[in-house]
């Protein structure tokens, strides 16, 4: 048997070691927990969204295993942060929710920097909605407008948070009509429903999507419109607010994030997993059912558009300041 050289060994272990990476990344998921961080209480729309889609998503990754994490709080700041600092290894994603991702930085100073989190894939786009419970004496948002005229700072609208969407939509309706309203912040639309229908709030802020997680609720609230440019087909009896004369337009998107130096392929391969899930009938009927406005675009399609989106929040700030 010829002897092998000290050179030889050293070259063959230096050949693995760099092998060992690509190896690694063939194998994921190999099985392991992959957690998925949402920044809002159990119950929301980002929650429940979550939860419905990863027994699709595992089926299209074989061997993956999705467990979600909830860290709500400062508007999604804290699962931002968990997000950034996690490694990249492909076994920590998190699902991203616009404008609080953008507008929480327009603000005030956060701790987490998006240009180290990686989109990976957007699943829906929401629009933001104005909720009253059933009993409500406020049948369009012109009948709340009027009441917030004749006393001014005594209703309250409940948000999923400071700089969030629901949060937005208030300040762009007190801007259009020249109204106060108080703001009554929450970690999710769950308490933000469960708040309304206690009566600790007049109007909900939540999106057209989250009215599906309210389950047997549903009977016990409605929506006075919706911030959309146009109905919702979905909800073509929901107005817009731009049709009872207030210009207000404001959505939630929704959608998976990586730490920005996840693998190229792990992050293709999860991409085209939620491409392929969102085509899918048993999906389609599942999203029908939790009635979420689905609005698909890959990673790099959704990063682009955002420092537009950036400059609109911050002309809403230096406008009307939200905090």
């Amino acid at each position: 048997m010829p002897s092998i050289s000290r050179r030889a060994l050293l070259g063959a272990g230096a050949a693995t070691a760099l092998a060992r990476p690509a190896l690694a990344q063939a194998a994921w998921p190999a099985g392991r927990p992959i957690e998925v961080i949402v920044g809002f209480a159990p119950g929301g729309g980002t929650d429940v969204m979550a939860r419905a889609i990863a027994p699709f998503l595992e089926a299209e990754l074989p061997g993956a295993r999705f467990v979600v994490l909830n860290r709500a709080g400062a508007g999604g700041e804290t699962a931002y942060t968990a997000l950034q600092t996690a490694r990249p290894d492909g076994y920590t994603f998190g699902y991203i929710n616009t404008p609080g991702y953008i507008s929480v930085g327009i603000e005030r100073r956060v701790r987490y920097d998006r240009a180290r989190i990686r989109p990976i894939a957007r699943v829906v786009d929401d629009p933001t909605a104005f909720v009253v419970r059933d009993d409500s004496p406020f049948r369009t948002i012109t009948d709340l407008v009027e009441a917030a005229r004749r006393t001014p700072e005594t209703i309250a609208v409940g948000s999923s948070g400071v700089g969030t969407d629901d949060h937005l939509g208030l300040t762009l309706l007190e801007a259009a009509s020249g109204t106060k309203f108080i703001h009554a912040p929450y970690a999710g639309a769950g308490q933000v429903k469960t708040a309304l229908i206690a009566g600790h709030i007049q109007v909900a802020g939540i999106n057209l999507g989250e009215m599906g997680i309210l389950g047997q609720d549903r009977a016990l609230v409605r929506p006075l419109a919706a911030m959309s440019a146009e109905r919702w087909s979905e909800m073509a009896s929901v107005p817009t607010f731009r049709e009872q004369g207030f210009d207000v337009v404001m959505s939630s998107e929704r959608g998976l994030a990586a730490p920005r130096d996840v693998p190229d392929e792990i992050a293709h391969r999860v991409d085209q997993a939620v491409a392929k899930v969102l085509t899918l009938p048993g999906w389609q009927e599942q999203a029908k059912r939790l009635e979420l406005p689905i609005a698909y675009l890959s990673g790099p399609e959704w990063e682009r558009q955002m420092p537009a989106q950036e400059a609109r929040y911050r002309r809403i700030w230096e406008a009307t300041p939200w905090r």
